[in-house]
């Protein structure tokens, strides 16, 4: 049980592994995630380690898998994940993946570009196809065909009788549609307007077989004459990347070729599909075995990067190994170690022996799905120092309990409950889904966190009497008008002339009636509609914050006991905690005591003469009692305050000069044991040396982790000690006041959520309950629409973050600096389940 409010006990095993059943027994070290291995090979490069072969024959069979997966997903064929878990294969399995992976991944290649090549010579024919359509509504559209079809002439009539006919020339082809425009200029430009560009837009997509892409492409003819020309259109064709396609000159041979393209493309179909077809039952069978394949690659490799981390003797029989472990869990390591030796088949038993070092461990605290959120709130601040208090019981409590001080809202905290109990009754069903949103996941895994604020955000609305920004009145009010209209109750009469006179009326508590005790739980329903309602709960917020303020530090400072006393530092006991405690206690566990008595203290008939407490607060530090707008609380209150600010005063010495001193005094005297040894005889008064020992050893353990640079094997600089005891004594005693002012936040961020939930249910809510007609009702749904929606996205979603984030910062800045140095390095254990999430790299 002890451990749940530390970190776990840690300790350095030598690990001796035969070479025969390394491999399992690694294997099953990673099925249990118990040992964190050292690298014992810190100097040797990794492509000149033992398994590097093995290591890069994974790597490739991981490449393969991937192809296939991406094959997979390009196909939209889902992947079977039936949450198996299958075991590392063993190292002469490693030859039959291989096999299999290369012969899945050949196919998938070789049909591939079997399909490529199909699609691409469906195209081109498709193209042609178009082409020869459009080529002869072209020649239709003429209206002389027979001017492009038998050589049209074009000669100057005074030559007619000396020159030949000249021959148009024509090129036909295909071209994206969106390059039309440029390439036409560029014909113009170049040919210098000697051609004739005539293109029309093929209405279907055709799919490129390089990227699997649908492209739209237009069919153009341009006509020419002469060799030059054709040269020109051809290298312009070419540069614009336009296909061109041989286009006969007569009518019957464009429809003998257009007839003989169509039964291509039939048959080609027909071909494609069938090969579709069989890349597709290709796909589906690996789509069933590739994340039970992956899971094998990547577990091999993991065990192959582990071996690597490990030493092998002179005999090449046996591998050395050193690995971090829990104390707790050295029988189930043990276990682990027996179940790989006896599935390897060897004889030799692996051997497991604890080392003595003093080397700091790794921080391991065990969590379970509960306490892993709130583990994971501390860690983020900074990894515990090995066996320090672990601030994550305490911060299951506190941190939902002061974000519902700040969120406190019945209706709010109903809503804020009801969501995370959806996320905790249905974890199951969501985990495996295996949602990879990112928002999603990180709301998931903080649901029980969630739960409790809501729970916790019930309790406060409770008591605040706030339910989206209305009060509940269950129990009846506190309070009473109508004695106040009798006139023979202390001479006081009220008509009804003076209500309808008067808007705002007073309730005085000390007129006998009007006030018969307070509500049975909560904030009385009545000051919801008082007009000084916010001054009434901004003083019993601000006192309140102040209160759990003060409380909260006093508690993380006096968990600072306890590590001192586990670390046995008597020095930082009686100059360190002792000194902050009464310091603390004496000026501001001092204001509470005041809180609490001017509230017990003071009833209706003399709370007009109570004096303020900050103006009293501030007083004391002055030694200031002559005000006489502030008279004393209680009798003998000079002589107590004096008395608790020089206790206080007292305490800053002790921990800024004192402590420095007698560190020092401890390095002196271990220096200047007082003994030297004559043939064995012991002169001087000063310890011996097995005494000088102990002293060497317990001064060295009664300093503080953070105190890094005090005494460490006869090194001890007096003015870094006394520096750094001074900012440390300086930080505390100025912290003490900066951090109860930081608690204020309570009451800040309690009203402003207070105020902005009645300011919207006053502009949004109140407009629909305003008319009672029919339309009323219509406008009354419409409107709750949109105060539901926003209620949810601004009170639930931002207001939440906001005390999320305050409560925060109050854990890590105002209660685990009391205690928690954060300094240490988390325990990251050989565990195949996170590999394979991905959360740690291999």
């Amino acid at each position: 049980m002890g451990e749940l409010f530390r970190s776990e006990e840690m300790t350095l095993a030598q690990l001796y592994l035969q070479s025969e059943s390394a491999y399992c027994c690694v294997s099953e070290l990673g099925e249990i995630g118990m040992v964190q291995f050292r690298d014992l090979n810190p100097d040797v490069n990794v492509f000149q380690r033992k398994f590097v072969n093995e290591v890069r024959r994974c790597e490739e069979m991981d490449r393969k898998l991937r192809f296939v997966e991406k094959e997979i997903k390009k196909a939209n064929i889902p992947m079977v994940d039936t949450g198996e878990n299958p075991e590392v294969p063993l190292p002469r399995d490693m030859i039959d993946l291989e096999a299999t992976f290369e012969k899945l991944e050949n196919e998938l290649k070789e049909i591939n570009t079997n399909q490529e090549a199909l699609k691409k010579n469906f195209l081109e024919l498709t193209e042609l196809k178009h082409i020869l359509r459009r080529t002869q509504q072209f020649f239709d559209e003429m209206e002389d065909p027979n001017l492009l079809e038998e050589s049209s002439t074009l000669m100057d009539p005074a030559e007619a009788g000396t020159r030949a006919p000249l021959r148009l020339g024509f090129v036909a082809g295909v071209i994206s549609r969106e390059r039309i425009p440029t390439f036409e200029r560029m014909l113009w430009r170049v040919c210098r307007g000697n051609v004739f560009l005539r293109q029309a837009d093929i209405e279907d997509s055709l799919e490129d077989p390089a990227t699997g892409d649908q492209v739209y492409k237009s069919v153009f003819i341009i006509f020419f004459q002469g060799d030059q020309l054709k040269t020109r259109v051809k290298k312009i064709c070419e540069g614009f990347r336009a296909s061109l396609y041989p286009c006969p000159e007569t009518p019957q041979e464009r429809k003998e070729m257009a007839a003989g393209v169509a039964t291509r493309i039939d048959d080609l179909q027909m071909v494609l599909n069938q090969t579709e077809d069989h890349r597709q039952r290709v796909l589906q069978a690996a789509a069933k075995t590739v994340r039970v394949w992956f899971i094998k690659v990547r577990k091999m490799k993991a065990v192959y990067h582990t071996l690597n981390l490990c030493n092998i003797d002179v005999t090449q029989k046996c591998l050395i190994a050193e690995v971090w472990c829990p104390v707790s869990d050295m029988d189930s390591i043990q276990f682990a170690l027996r179940r790989g030796t006896e599935k390897s088949g060897s004889t030799v038993p692996s051997i497991l022996n604890r080392m003595q070092t003093k080397q700091t461990p790794p921080t391991f605290n065990k969590t379970n799905k509960f306490t892993s959120g709130f583990q994971n709130i501390v860690d983020a601040y900074g990894i515990g120092n090995y066996r320090e208090m672990n601030p994550a019981p305490y911060t299951i409590i506190t941190f939902p309990f002061l974000f519902a001080v700040m969120f406190g809202d019945l209706g709010h905290g109903v809503l804020m409950t009801c969501a995370a109990l959806y996320l905790v009754l249905r974890e199951s069903r969501l985990v495996a889904q295996k949602n990879d949103n990112e928002m999603f996941s990180m709301v998931f895994a903080g649901r029980y966190i969630i739960l409790l604020m809501g729970v916790f955000s019930i309790y406060t609305g409770i008591i605040y009497n706030d339910c989206f920004s209305k009060s509940l009145n269950l129990f009846g009010s506190g309070w009473s008008v109508r004695p106040m209209f009798d006139p023979r109750v202390n001479n006081l009469t009220w008509s009804f002339q003076t209500l309808d006179e008067n808007k705002v009326l007073q309730l005085d508590p000390a007129v006998r009636g009007v006030f018969n005790g307070p509500y049975p739980i909560g904030i009385d329903p009545i000051w919801n509609i008082a007009t000084n309602k916010l001054t009434f709960l901004n003083s019993f917020k601000m006192k309140m914050s102040v209160i759990l303020g003060v409380i909260h530090m006093l508690f993380g400072v006096s968990l600072s006991l306890f590590n001192h006393l586990y670390f046995k530092k008597p020095l930082n006991i009686y100059l360190g905690f002792i000194p902050e405690i009464v310091f603390m206690a004496s000026l501001f566990g001092y204001l509470v005591i005041l809180v609490f008595y001017k509230w017990v203290a003071y009833d209706a008939h003399t709370s007009r003469n109570a004096p303020s407490l900050l103006i009293a607060f501030i007083n004391m530090f002055l030694f200031n009692y002559s005000d006489p707008t502030n008279q004393p609380l209680y009798r003998g209150q000079m002589a107590i305050q004096t008395l608790l600010v020089l206790i206080a005063l007292a305490c800053v010495p002790c921990m800024l000069i004192v402590k420095t001193l007698v560190m020092r005094r401890q390095y002196l005297w271990q220096k200047n044991l007082g003994t030297q040894n004559f043939g064995g005889i012991r002169v001087g008064n000063g310890p011996t040396e097995d005494q000088a020992e102990i002293i060497q050893h317990d001064q060295l353990s009664q300093h503080s982790e953070s105190d890094e640079h005090e005494v460490r094997n006869q090194d001890f600089n007096f003015g870094d000690v006394a520096v750094h005891q001074a900012i440390h004594t300086i930080e505390y005693c100025l912290g003490c006041i900066s951090n109860t002012a930081s608690y204020l936040r309570l009451w800040a961020l309690s009203l402003a959520h207070a105020q902005l939930s009645e300011v919207l249910w006053t502009m949004v809510m109140h407009l629909g309950l305003s008319s009672r007609s029919f339309g009323g009702f219509v406008a009354l749904s419409i409107i709750f629409g949109a105060f539901a929606v926003l209620t949810v996205c601004i009170l639930l979603i931002m207001e939440g973050l906001s005390a999320f984030l305050h409560a925060l910062r109050l854990h890590w800045v105002e209660f685990q600096n009391k205690f928690y140095v954060g300094q240490g390095f988390k325990f990251l254990p050989f565990t195949f389940e996170s590999i394979l999430e991905g959360r740690f790299e291999d």
